[in-house]
């Protein structure tokens, strides 16, 4: 009777895989032909395949191109997640740097003036420069008339002159375009700090001070 009972159950443990292994796999290839096999035809791989009983009937479909679809939009996905959540991470971390910064409009706008008071002694820093830079390169206009020929009005300077007026060319543009960058820097200043005030103010708002 023992024996009986463990028969029946390893019928029943084994009887699943035997119909599983009864499957067939079918495919349309590209060349417009069905193929079938026990496993899986060469002329089945990445084409969508069915799996069926001997009945004729589909038990399973694999969709090779969905499967990877699929796994590139939970991959995608999942890029995006992290994206956001260091994006959200970075908020989080400005909002506190702002507020351990900052304790009111006012300190906002002390800042500001700080950094624009800055940026002012630096344009007239920069401006001073190439105010010298001009004299120095007026000397060297006067200079070259000592080198200009009479009769042919060609000018031969020394190579040290040459040289020198170049050198002073290229400092008197490194120097403008400083000038020209300090000046713009006036915009992104208040921007800042017009940002400064509005986010504050939300964090304000949100943790019930205002």
């Amino acid at each position: 009777m023992r024996s009986r009972i463990v028969l029946v159950m390893l019928a029943l443990l084994i009887a699943p895989l035997v119909a599983y292994a009864q499957l067939t796999y079918r495919c349309v290839s590209q060349d417009g032909k069905k193929y079938y096999g026990s496993t899986i035809p060469p002329q089945c791989y990445g084409r969508p395949i069915e799996q069926i009983n001997k009945q004729g009937t589909v038990v399973r479909r694999i969709d090779p191109e969905g499967d990877a679809k699929e796994r590139a939009e939970k991959e995608a996905s999942l890029a995006k997640k992290k994206e956001e959540d260091a994006a959200t991470r970075e908020e989080h971390r400005r909002n506190r740097a702002l507020l351990a910064t900052y304790t009111s409009d006012r300190d906002i706008e002390d800042a500001r003036r700080r950094a624009l008071a800055d940026n002012e002694k630096a344009v007239k820093d920069v401006e001073q420069k190439i105010d010298v830079l001009k004299k120095t390169r007026a000397k060297y206009e006067k200079e070259l008339e000592f080198y200009k020929d009479k009769k042919t009005g060609e000018v031969k300077p020394p190579a040290k002159v040459s040289n020198d007026i170049a050198n002073t060319d290229i400092d008197l543009k490194a120097q403008e375009d400083l000038l020209a960058a300090k000046k713009k820097e006036v915009e992104v200043i208040n921007a800042k700090y017009d940002e400064d005030k509005k986010r504050f103010a939300e964090l304000m708002k949100t943790r019930g001070g205002r």
